[in-house]
């Protein structure tokens, strides 16, 4: 029998040994049609030593022999069955791992996606609920508001009454006033007592208009001094042009034009001297509880 080489010998003690080198013997059995392992093991032998041609082809032959010798046990090709199932095992786990890698981090996707709706649905129901909150208080107000100008449903007659018996004692007031205040002016301009009834019957009359009117017009805006005076100074000027009205014809020439304008100028003065006068009264009366402005206030 022919002695190997110590090299040879290291190669065939590392193909008997399969529970170490099993994974060797499959990839050299695989790439053995494709090229010879002698080649390998001479071209690194061929590095070391300097043999002859002939003896790395008859230990070629030799390794080959040795190596299918190996490869064709019964006991070999159980291992290496078994390793390529175990192969096969390690490969499906690792593939069945990353599988459940993914339905991991999608289910921490999904949670996280939920968590989130969960976080909207708790604001949008806060949201409702704040909008809820805010409808019933502006429900609150308007009925409060309805019931502080028109009052309850029950009392709707009642009210009326009473608003009426203000405008009256309104009315009085303003009269009883401005026919007063007027009575100067009257005094001018009559040379008999007996023609006071005229112009002190129509200072009466104007001043219980504006007296309602008044009382309707301001309301609670018992500040608002020049809606007040607005108000009077209205019915000043109506007064007064209706009284140039009813004085002599205007003609075309300057004197005519200046006489008219002087006059007209003197009765809206003196009417709104009038109304203010009755002006002053209401206002007094309604800051002092006298009177209640429209519409009466049914707290006090």
């Amino acid at each position: 029998m022919k002695v190997l080489n110590p090299c040879t010998l290291v190669l065939m003690n590392s193909i008997a040994v399969p529970s170490r080198s099993l994974p060797f013997i499959k990839s050299f059995r695989a790439s053995s049609k494709s090229f010879s392992p002698l080649t390998c093991f001479c071209s690194i032998n061929n590095s070391n030593s300097s043999e002859s041609e002939e003896k790395r082809f008859s230990l070629s032959g030799i390794v080959n022999e040795q190596v299918e010798e190996l490869l064709s046990k019964e006991e070999n090709k159980s291992l290496l069955d078994g390793l390529e199932k175990a192969s096969l095992r390690v490969d499906m786990a690792k593939k069945q791992l990353a599988i459940i890698e993914e339905q991991e981090l999608a289910a921490k996707k999904f949670r996280d996606y939920v968590n989130k709706l969960e976080r909207q649905a708790s604001e949008i129901a806060e949201c409702q609920r704040e909008i809820s909150e805010a409808k019933a208080l502006v429900e609150e107000a308007e009925r409060a508001l309805l019931v502080s100008e028109s009052g309850a449903e029950d009392g709707e007659e009642i009210d009326r009454d009473k608003e009426r018996l203000e405008s009256v004692k309104a009315a009085s007031i303003a009269a009883l006033v401005g026919t007063l205040s007027g009575l100067p002016i009257c005094l001018t301009q009559v040379t008999d007592t007996t023609q006071l009834l005229l112009p002190l019957a129509i200072n009466f009359i104007s001043c219980i208009l504006f007296g309602v009117t008044f009382r309707y017009a301001v309301r609670r805006n018992l500040d608002d001094v020049n809606l007040k005076t607005g108000v009077a100074a209205a019915f000043g000027v109506v007064k007064g042009l209706a009284t140039l009205g009813g004085g002599p014809v205007l003609e075309l020439n300057l004197d005519s034009f200046l006489s008219h304008a002087l006059d007209g100028t003197i009765y809206v003065s003196e009417s709104f001297f009038i109304f203010v006068c009755a002006a002053v009264a209401l206002d007094y009366c309604f800051k002092t509880r006298l009177l209640s402005p429209f519409p009466i206030d049914r707290s006090i």
